[in-house]
């Protein structure tokens, strides 16, 4: 077993995980506990996000806590899983093992939630059991008799409405208590087992009360999950082995033998502490009628559809607001510059390619926050996973679940935070299937490509046919995604369909605080973006489209672009992009995008000599709707416009996702397959747009 080498660190402040099942309320009891003293890392060695935050105990004293994956068990069935499972028994290299667990239960659905209890009450840590959401559960006729589950428990229960704070004042004194006390009672194993986990116990090199539990863990793991675990001494496999064979000729199964014990514990416990009153004559809970309509075949569909066009339709009316500012503070900021420093290459660098590049992106940053709140507001209230449920008749047909759309529908945001949310599906070759169709999910950065295109195309058109064509985007990509989804599940990854369990919680009122806490994250990683990347990447491309500059002082600004190292970059690859209607200037914008797709516009504004370009610029627009080409004829046709759209909805999004991809697969050849892949689905659509509408007689 590996140790901890972080185990002698002299940081003396109390560490706390905080865990529990998915939608049992732990992000929203971190937000509360933390507020904004939160940082969000990653794993040593893995991809699974790391979040840790600081808050102060009632008596004032400093404590860390920490926010591990969502889990059902202990006994792992995903990358997520097993980190929350290694970090309780202290084998995460950077990260010591916890002095005190904080284990959050739904209270309306506590019996399923105390089996993960139950393997907390098994690890030698103490253990605090946050009983959350006990309003919901009172709601639903149920009344809990907390003091009983106390001394059933023997460990401290606290209940909770960590969507107001109620609670948090008696969970910080009991988080508090010195020394905290260890558990007294758990679910009772066969003696014939407990014999063998004390006799494995002793052969492990781990403290005692650690050396149980994992003892515990690995008599009741089947072979292949034992090869997942950090067994690798021979010896001792040998040991489990034979502890294995004993227990079957007594007529024990080791795998079922704890798990039938826990549910046996949690069954009674729940029989003696939950009693049901006032319940309605139908039986039928708020969420129960809710679901009627939300889940329909038929009304399920249409809300779907409903909420996504509202989104879109505040996409482009609330956000235009603050756009407005944004757009007017960049371009007094590019006057200012140029009122202070001489004219000059200087001058063009700051006013064009510095403020100008990063204000085009910048802009849009009021759009993306308006997604982030809608998406908020789909995962708190718990109509997420009503989406993945409905999706899952529709998915199961090209060979996943619904619990693969979560990861899909958190791309429309950013792939990357949508792939790393696969980790969650246990079957690999589902995750991996998940990974490589993600990306074809419209993200944010699409967003100003889109509205510029739409713009160009159709100037007088009004928000609601903006949204629609917006929408009709979005489910072209959804819809790729499910083709190729398909593709790969009866080829490179042929598997079996596997049947949907996803937990369906209880409707809540969305957490406010919560939605603009993550809103305010997002916004932060796109400004840290917008000052590295993107500002690093406007300075390059002003350099190339400026450099070298023409001999001739009486050059046009079309011939000066062409002469330059991006314009020659344009009009190399234009052979290959020409079927697809494009010029060589949008070539350089196709090539700049490539590292971040927001990137076109702020590159279109430069291409075209427009200061402070962005997607709702209306000299922007107007040189591109007037640019010609050598034949008179115009560039950007509306079916010009819409393949492009089709283009950037179905080609690879960025070189940040490409990485992800990597990390996430730990191959640089599942990440090449998906940039090829992608890349010719990508031309190929955008090929049959045009040509198919030339041969069909549009413009």
């Amino acid at each position: 077993m590996a140790k901890n080498p972080a185990a002698n660190s002299k940081e003396t402040f109390r560490r706390v995980a905080i865990a529990g099942n998915p939608n049992a309320g732990k992000t929203t009891l971190f937000n509360l506990l933390t507020g904004m003293r939160q940082k969000v890392g990653n794993y040593p060695g893995v991809t699974v996000e790391k979040k840790t935050g600081r808050f102060f105990g009632s008596h004032g004293e400093q404590m860390e806590l920490i926010d591990l994956p969502g889990s059902y068990s202990l006994q792992v069935r995903s990358p997520d899983e097993a980190v929350a499972r290694d970090l309780l028994l202290g084998r995460i290299a950077d990260t010591p093992r916890p002095d005190v667990i904080v284990a959050v239960v739904d209270a309306s659905n506590l019996g399923r939630h105390l089996y993960l209890v139950a393997q907390m009450l098994e690890l030698g840590l103490p253990v605090i059991v946050v009983l959350n959401m006990v309003d919901m559960a009172e709601k639903q006729g149920l009344v809990m008799d907390v003091m009983a589950l106390r001394e059933k428990l023997g460990v401290p229960v606290i209940p909770m409405v960590a969507t107001n704070g109620k609670g948090l004042i008696e969970l910080k004194q009991a988080l508090s208590r010195t020394p905290l006390s260890k558990p007294e009672h758990g679910a009772q194993l066969p003696i014939v087992f407990e014999r063998e986990v004390v006799a494995i116990a002793k052969k492990l090199p781990d403290a005692p009360e650690i050396a149980r539990a994992e003892a515990l863990l690995l008599l009741s793991l089947d072979d292949a999950a034992l090869d997942d675990s950090l067994v690798q001494n021979p010896s001792l496999r040998a040991e489990i082995a034979q502890a294995k064979q004993r227990l079957a000729i007594g007529g024990i199964d080791s795998l079922a033998a704890p798990v039938d014990a826990r549910y046996d514990w949690v069954a009674q416990i729940c029989s003696e502490v939950i009693h049901r009153r006032g319940e309605d004559t139908d039986g039928l809970t708020p969420s129960d009628r809710l679901d009627m309509v939300l889940t329909h075949k038929v009304w399920g569909w249409l809300a779907f559809i409903g909420m996504m066009t509202l989104m879109f339709f505040c996409i482009f009316t609330i956000a235009s607001y603050p756009m407005d500012w944004i757009d007017g503070g960049m371009s007094a900021l590019a006057d200012w510059a140029k009122t202070k420093i001489p004219e000059g290459d200087l001058q063009s660098l700051v006013a064009d390619g510095i403020i100008g590049g990063v204000g085009g992106v910048i802009i849009f940053l009021p759009q993306i926050l308006t997604l982030f709140f809608f998406l908020g507001l789909l995962e708190d209230s718990g109509y997420m996973a009503r989406a993945a449920f409905l999706m899952d008749r529709l998915m199961s047909r090209v060979g996943l679940h619904g619990k693969s759309f979560i990861p899909l529908l958190s791309s429309f945001a950013c792939a990357i935070p949508g792939i790393m949310a696969a980790r969650t599906i246990e079957n690999r070759k589902d995750r991996l299937v998940t990974v490589l169709v993600a990306p074809l999910m419209s993200c944010s950065a699409r967003l100003p490509v889109y509205i510029l295109l739409i713009a160009v195309m159709l100037p007088a058109a009004s928000a609601w046919i903006r949204a629609g064509i917006m929408l009709i985007m979005y489910m072209l990509g959804l819809i790729a995604a499910f083709c190729m989804a398909w593709v790969f599940k009866k080829t490179l990854l042929k598997s079996e369909t596997p049947m949907l369990l996803l937990e369906l919680p209880p409707y809540r009122k969305p957490v406010l605080r919560g939605i603009a806490q993550r809103m305010w994250e997002r916004a932060l990683i796109f400004l840290r973006r917008a000052g590295t990347v993107i500002l690093a990447l406007s300075i390059i491309l002003w350099a190339l489209l400026t450099y070298p500059k023409s001999a001739n002082p009486e050059a046009s600004e079309s011939e000066k672009l062409e002469q330059s190292i991006g314009g020659r970059m344009g009009r190399t690859i234009e052979p290959v992009i020409a079927p697809l209607g494009y010029d060589w200037k949008i070539g350089i914008g196709l090539v700049a995008s490539f590292a971040a797709r927001e990137v076109f516009v702020s590159t279109m504004g430069q291409i075209y000599n427009i200061e402070d370009a962005d997607e709702e610029s209306a000299p922007l627009r107007e040189n591109m709707a007037n640019e010609k080409r050598s034949d008179g004829t115009p560039i950007f046709t509306p079916l010009v416009c819409i393949s492009l759209m089709v283009f950037y909805v179905l080609a690879m999004q960025c070189i940040s996702t490409v990485a992800i991809v990597r990390r996430e697969t730990n191959s640089w050849g599942w990440a090449l397959f998906q940039i090829l892949y992608m890349t010719v689905l990508a031309w190929v659509g955008a090929f049959v747009t045009y040509q198919g509408g030339k041969l069909l007689g549009f413009q």
